[in-house]
């Protein structure tokens, strides 16, 4: 099953990812940034509904210069006290937010539709893949519509959340560490889709479902043999 989510992914087409029934218990819709395109924007708002989020690896992250949220709020805390008082500290299935700033390509209008996002997305994986990190700023602006999330060094080998999931696909797939993750969620509950509905989704429109702990048990065999 992995094989076949890393050639989807090389071919430019979305991969269904479930993390755990001990984590956020959540399928994320995930595509390799590099090959975004405003008819995958559609698909996924449409038929996941959560959070666009873009996971880089730290590598990437580094390069680029873009911190955690958390260590801006508490640079920030000292002028604006609350911002600590906010500090995400007690998420139940997590010792700390993988969530960094949000951006918008400075070629984009309100930033916010499929054309806008799906540029943002993209550009943004070139810049990484071209190795152009230093040029971030002459080419994004802050405050966005596209948020960014910093993988954990080693990704799932520290950290199993989606962030690191979808940053070891991409590695795995010989792609640029630059992803797209978005949660399922459920019209019915008000909850995220449950597994078996994700499972169906994915036989309907002939997508690849891989369960969290496969992934990262193959994960572990490609290290071991890089």
């Amino acid at each position: 099953m992995i094989q076949e989510a890393l050639k989807a992914l090389k071919n430019g087409k979305i991969v269904l990812v479930f993390d755990s029934d001990n984590r956020e218990r959540e399928t994320d819709m995930i595509v390799a940034a590099e090959f975004m395109t405003p008819q995958h924007m559609t698909q996924i708002r449409n038929d996941a509904g959560g959070l666009f989020c873009i996971p880089l690896s730290s590598e990437n992250s580094d390069a680029l210069g873009v911190p955690f949220m958390t260590d801006i709020m508490e640079i920030a805390s000292s002028k604006y006290p609350v911002l600590k008082e906010l500090s995400p500290n007690d998420i139940p299935y997590d010792e700390k937010s993988a969530f960094s700033i949000t951006v918008n390509h400075r070629k984009t209008f309100t930033g916010i539709t499929d054309n806008d996002r799906a540029c943002t997305i993209k550009e943004l994986a070139l810049l990484c893949k071209n190795g152009k990190h230093r040029e971030f700023g002459k080419y994004f602006r802050a405050p966005g519509h596209v948020t960014l999330l910093r993988a954990a060094e080693g990704h799932v080998l520290s950290r199993k959340g989606h962030t690191e999931m979808s940053i070891a696909l991409m590695e795995m797939a010989g792609l640029t560490e630059v992803a797209v993750c978005c949660e399922m969620m459920d019209d019915e509950t008000g909850g995220s889709l449950p597994t078996k509905d994700a499972k169906k989704y994915a036989e309907e429109h002939n997508l690849v479902f891989l369960g969290g702990a496969d992934l990262i048990k193959a994960y572990k065999e490609y290290e071991k043999n890089k």
